[in-house]
């Protein structure tokens, strides 16, 4: 009897095609629907796929909102706009404006309240959206270095605790102004913010009197 082919012994291979069809069907489900009121069935549907390709790819709803709400932080890019300053002004009117989106605003909410109670789920947040997005304060931090606005740090170890200093912060203070607030993250804020950012409490209360 021949030997089975490892794509017979695996099964079929995913369909990016797919994949991409679930989470942008998933996507649409969170505006017109919200949280609470999505399904599986709901998103095969729009899909035009099997419920059951639903679930060999995702163990339920969360795990599904979680991906298809990392896809719409993947867009963020860092921009050259010549000074650290306003790359971060830029990269920051970028991450509120894809919060503003429902489909963000209702997806991440919702599975970071679940999150709470679900460490599986919380570890699936940390690894498709925050580390993901590390990777702009990776570049901002390089590129700043390079322009000679940062100071080179040498030692591995301080430079990551630095990085995820920094993405806390920033992070932290949009969630919270679009999400918890619900006050615009506007030109203004930003403005605002990344003074605060660069120059501490002090630094910033001392531009704006020289302003």
């Amino acid at each position: 009897m021949p030997s089975r082919s490892p794509a017979s012994r695996t099964g079929r291979p995913r369909s990016a095609a797919a994949d991409a069809a679930i989470l942008a069907a998933t996507r649409a489900a969170l505006v017109e629907l919200g949280w609470s009121k999505l399904t599986l069935g709901d998103v095969a549907a729009r899909a035009g796929v099997a419920k059951t390709t639903l679930y060999r790819r995702w163990a339920g709803k969360n795990e599904l909102v979680v991906d298809a709400v990392a896809e719409l932080f993947d867009e963020l890019e860092l921009p050259d706009r010549g000074s650290l300053a306003a790359d971060i002004e830029g990269v920051v009117l970028q991450f509120a404006a894809i919060l503003a989106r429902p489909e963000a605003r209702n997806g991440l909410m919702a599975v970071v309240a679940e999150s709470t109670r679900d460490d599986a789920l919380r570890d699936r947040i940390r690894t498709l959206v925050v580390e993901r997005q590390k990777r702009l304060v990776l570049q901002g931090r390089a590129r700043a270095q390079r322009r000679g606005e940062l100071p080179e740090e040498p030692d591995p170890e301080e430079a990551a605790r630095t990085v995820d200093l920094i993405f806390d912060v920033v992070a932290g203070a949009v969630v919270h102004r679009a999400l918890v607030s619900g006050e615009p993250a506007d030109e203004m804020w930003v403005r605002g913010f990344t003074r605060v950012l660069l120059l501490g409490l002090a630094g910033a209360a001392e531009d704006s009197v020289d302003v």
